[in-house]
């Protein structure tokens, strides 16, 4: 690879700043506030799906990518996970334009089968080339997984694939901001993916739209950096632009020795930079919320969005019971597609598909929470089980603990890295009426393929729902 060795030269957050203002203010092009500003853009990630038009249109124009350099670009949407050898025509000519594009223009290009391959939400923070205080731009919404670092990384449009690629800056009007207060610590059972799948629940799929969500608290303190990329992934399901986290000791332990993380006296003088980003105690969000993490128990979705989940000890929910007339009328859709009745617990949902990978749960801490409930258990008869790694790097992990032999005696199948069932547009995909309990991060119509139904669960829910062969908790096999 040939991208430069970066770090932040962002400084450390003064007076009742919030981390999200200062990260705005050290990125502005212009000094000056405008709507919308230009933010110069620390790190471009970009992937196959949507970067075709980008190139192309970049070409029409006569230009060249400003900062190849700061820009690194995966194969993961469409690559299949049985081989390296893609079948379906629409995926390999996106993949082959990507690989004429980065050649033609001098970008770093991670190919399916290289050492470093995988989904881009997973490789960049693996490489170490994102930092805390930096922006961070990709071609895809679940970018926001990045924030973990603090960072302000967000999803962008075609267009502004295009827009960046041209000028290493990005033209954005301001969003909100938004505090999220975890309370109390999570209890023993539930994850990261329970904690939001629980808040979502209560704010809804629209419930942060428009804000950057800095989350804090004392369950988010004891998160690993997994567990953090897992909460800050499925911020953009609550309709938000961006989450982020204020980068701590767990942060700089997991950046430390990786393969673009400064090195030497750059450590140290990026720590001391590091260290002052935080909101400060009076800072002013737009909006604040506390949640209680001690209440929370493995969710899951019953519905078409994500916000439409309940404790898996529950049942389905009644529609007639909410007030809201357009909830109401979303949950009565909602209940017509996924083929559920009223007052079903969700413990006797049977599942024919259990998927465990994605950019959400796809990282190797996730494989060996799911290995450690299949150990010495077999998938159900009627259930398919796919294991997909976030990256060629988790796989290899993995197969050094010897968890590809634990899933593979318990029956499920052991796939090369890529976005999987997730996106479904890389062949691995549901048959329609399908269910499927997905550790992915959206479950509306069709996400999984024609007319298949989801459900979203953590790692550990998804393995014992593939032992038992219907929706199922660990404490229960």
């Amino acid at each position: 690879m040939t991208l430069s060795t970066t770090f932040s030269t962002t400084g450390p957050t003064t007076g009742s700043t919030t981390l999200f203002e200062h990260l705005w203010n050290r990125h502005l092009v212009v000094p000056q506030e405008s709507d919308p500003a230009l933010l110069y853009v620390d790190l471009h990630l970009v992937h196959e799906a949507s970067s075709p038009q980008a190139f192309e249109g970049l070409r029409l124009a006569g230009r060249r990518v400003r900062r190849p350099d700061l820009t690194l670009a995966v194969e993961d949407h469409n690559v299949p996970t049985d081989s390296t050898v893609i079948r379906n025509e629409l995926s390999r000519k996106q993949v082959e334009a990507l690989r004429a594009n980065c050649a033609e223009q001098g970008v770093t290009l991670l190919r399916l089968g290289n050492s470093r391959q995988g989904i881009v939400h997973v490789v960049a923070p693996e490489l170490g080339l994102v930092q805390p205080g930096m922006t961070v731009v990709c071609g895809d919404s679940h970018t926001s997984t990045l924030g973990a670092f603090g960072a302000l990384a967000f999803g962008i449009g075609t267009s502004d694939v295009e827009h960046v690629l041209a000028t290493q800056s990005i033209s954005l009007a301001k969003p909100l901001s938004m505090a999220v207060d975890f309370t109390g610590t999570l209890p023993r059972g539930a994850t990261a993916k329970d904690l939001m799948l629980a808040l979502m629940a209560r704010i809804g799929a629209n419930g942060a739209r428009g804000c950057v969500v800095e989350y804090r608290g004392e369950a988010v303190e004891r998160l690993s950096m997994e567990g953090r990329m897992t909460v800050c992934n499925l911020t953009v399901e609550a309709g938000a632009r961006a989450g982020l986290i204020a980068p701590d000791e767990t942060t700089f332990r997991y950046l430390e020795g990786r393969p673009h993380s400064p090195a030497g006296a750059h450590w140290e003088q990026a720590l001391d930079q590091w260290r002052g980003l935080r909101s400060g105690p009076d800072a002013p969000f737009d909006r604040r919320l506390e949640f209680d993490a001690s209440t929370v128990v493995p969710y899951v979705t019953w519905g078409t969005n994500p916000g439409q989940a309940v404790p898996i000890d529950a049942a389905v929910p009644d529609p007639g019971e909410l007030a809201d007339p357009a909830a109401r009328a979303a949950a009565e859709k909602a209940l017509r597609y996924m083929d559920l009745r009223p007052g079903t617990p969700m413990r006797e949902v049977r599942i024919d598909t259990v998927f465990l990978g994605s950019c959400t749960n796809g990282r190797i801490e996730d494989l060996r929470e799911a290995a450690e409930v299949l150990r010495g258990r077999t998938v159900a008869a009627h259930t398919t089980m796919l294991v997909v790694p976030g990256s060629m790097a988790v796989r290899r992990q993995a197969e050094r603990e010897g968890l590809h032999e634990v899933f593979q005696q318990a029956g499920a199948e052991w796939r090369l890295p890529g976005c999987s069932m997730c996106v479904a547009i890389n062949g691995d995909q549901a048959s329609p009426g399908e269910r499927v309990a997905s550790t992915s991060n959206r479950n509306y119509e069709g996400r999984q393929g024609a007319k298949a139904r989801t459900h979203l669960v953590s790692p550990a829910t998804a393995a014992a729902t593939a032992v038992s062969g219907r929706i199922a908790a660990p404490d229960e096999i």
